[in-house]
């Protein structure tokens, strides 16, 4: 490893086969479950396709890639943690005057209202910024990964007025089952695991002169927030989706239950940058 001319490159592959040669001196791994392990890596590769990415999928359950979260959004600034990005992602979403809605006109479920401010660090509104949210539907699909949906269903990008606020609406999301009909989905069935998130929304969000927050809001009277199958959920992005009685909506359209959703999100400062969807 001593060759390579870049220093972090052989920091870390230095301490991956360290840590690597340890770990099967502790198990004392043997040749045939080696053998397995590697037949396992294969099939998580061949998994992966244009629509799915198995590989982001298993170092989910494994609880790596919150772990990599936690360790680059753990400053003690103040800003609203992260949260993983997911991988139904799409960088194009619609955009949407606020008030707007990121549901197409014959999406099933509870109307939810969302509202809240996008603030800096000292309490300021931040105006302007990129407010992106995208959803799983009521049955717990993603559009990209449904073909009942239409193209961008239950996902858009708002713009903060001068107050930092934004303001959307949507359907209530439901929790789900991450996809369980591939070599992941063994595994948890090997650990006698459920393979369920809690309900959420995702959101990017992102202004000039700040790091972009790339998070997640979870509902709170979701199942599986003490069991998120990829250990995501910090108490901190518990939101309170309220519920209404029908026949309490200002709004006209709306004559049934319905839940609304606030929630302040804060952002410190640094360099904004775009994340990169994890499938086309």
């Amino acid at each position: 490893m001593s060759r390579t001319d870049n220093p972090r490159l052989k920091e870390i592959l230095d301490a991956l086969v360290e840590h690597g040669h340890a770990f099967l001196k502790q198990v004392k791994l043997t040749d045939e479950e080696f053998e397995k392990g590697l037949d396992f890596v294969r099939a998580v590769g061949l998994a992966c396709n244009d629509k799915h990415n198995e590989v982001v999928l298993l170092a989910d359950v494994l609880g790596l890639s919150t772990l990599v979260t936690l360790l680059n959004n753990s400053d003690a600034s103040g800003r609203t943690p992260g949260a993983l990005l997911g991988p139904f992602y799409r960088g194009d979403s619609p955009q949407y005057a606020n008030g707007e809605s990121i549901a197409c006109k014959d999406s099933p479920g509870a109307p939810l209202f969302v509202e809240g401010r996008v603030l800096n660090t000292k309490g300021e509104p931040i105006a302007n910024a990129k407010v992106d949210v995208w959803q799983a539907s009521p049955v717990g699909l993603y559009e990209n990964q449904d073909s009942s949906q239409p193209d961008k269903n239950l996902r858009g990008h708002f713009y903060t007025d001068g107050e930092g606020r934004f303001t959307c609406r949507s359907v209530r999301p439901a929790g789900y089952p991450v996809p369980t009909d591939g070599p992941v989905g063994v595994l948890l069935e090997k650990q006698n695991r459920h393979p369920f998130r809690p309900a959420h929304l995702h959101f990017v969000i992102f202004a000039e002169g700040y790091a972009t927050l790339v998070s997640q809001v979870f509902a709170d009277d979701s199942e599986h927030l003490n069991s998120d199958v990829v250990f995501g959920v910090n108490r901190c992005l518990v939101g309170t989706f309220e519920r209404h009685d029908p026949g309490t909506s200002p709004k006209q359209d709306v004559d049934g239950l319905y839940y609304t959703l606030d929630y302040d999100f804060v952002l410190a400062e640094g360099t904004p940058t775009y994340p990169t969807p994890p499938i086309k």
